[in-house]
């Protein structure tokens, strides 16, 4: 069993920068694949960016430039660092750790970014 506990949340101004960490326990971690998605109010999750178990990672065209997922598998986390954050940003903000066709999802931090 894999438990996720996300952290980093807040209000933040647009344009300002916020790091999401994602802390996972159990020994998968550095084989798995991890992501970040989000869910806007009224909105269905989406996908963020995504980090394979070599490195390889994926974005969101509307976070390309803006975000990045580095990990750390000594420290099994995962982080989203969002900077020039944008209104469109808001959302729950939700870490995956995929493994051996078994995906398992985090309770979600909320960012709000509002002037």
């Amino acid at each position: 069993q894999v438990q996720l506990v996300e952290s980093g949340g807040g209000l933040v101004q647009p344009g300002g920068s916020l790091r999401l960490s994602c802390a996972a326990s159990g020994s998968i971690f550095s084989r798995a694949a991890l992501g970040w998605y989000r869910q806007a109010p009224g909105k269905e999750r989406e996908l963020v960016a995504i980090v394979t178990r070599y490195g390889n990672t994926n974005y969101a065209d509307s976070v390309k430039g803006r975000f990045t997922i580095p990990r750390d598998n000594a420290q099994n986390a995962v982080f989203l660092q969002m900077n020039s954050l944008k209104p469109e940003d808001t959302a729950v903000y939700y870490c995956k750790v995929t493994y051996s066709g078994l995906d398992y999802w985090g309770q979600g931090t909320e960012v709000t970014v509002s002037s």
